[in-house]
């Protein structure tokens, strides 16, 4: 079945940097877009960053030039670089795989907490 397991989240102060890791089985990665989702406690989950197969990436406004998108098809991995974090990036991160038939996010990590905090 497919499965998406997220890791590298964490407490770092504003300014700081984490990597998020997206480890994807149960399905073929390499022919697979996927994107980086978070939720804000009372908000909506929001776009982060995509990438295609062919690894074209888009971001959101806010996270454009501080964070990037990358993927190792090797490994089967999705990573979120995360810089110059801000206290409103603290967020749950998703990691999810966008179904080549539908178009739609079908398939959702269980998430991981970033908390930017002084």
């Amino acid at each position: 079945q497919v499965q998406l397991v997220e890791s590298g989240g964490g407490l770092v102060q504003p300014g700081g940097s984490l990597r998020l890791s997206c480890t994807a089985s149960g399905f073929t990665f390499s022919n697979s877009a996927m994107a980086w989702y978070r939720q804000a406690p009372g908000k909506q989950r929001e776009l982060v960053a995509r990438i295609t197969s062919g690894s074209i990436t888009n971001y959101a406004g806010s996270v454009k030039g501080r964070f990037t998108i990358s993927r190792d098809n090797a490994k089967n991995q999705v990573s979120l670089q995360m810089n110059s974090l801000k206290p409103e990036d603290t967020a749950v991160y998703y990691c999810t795989r966008r179904n080549p038939f539908s178009g739609n996010y079908d398939y959702w990590g269980q998430g991981t907490q970033v908390t930017v905090s002084s």
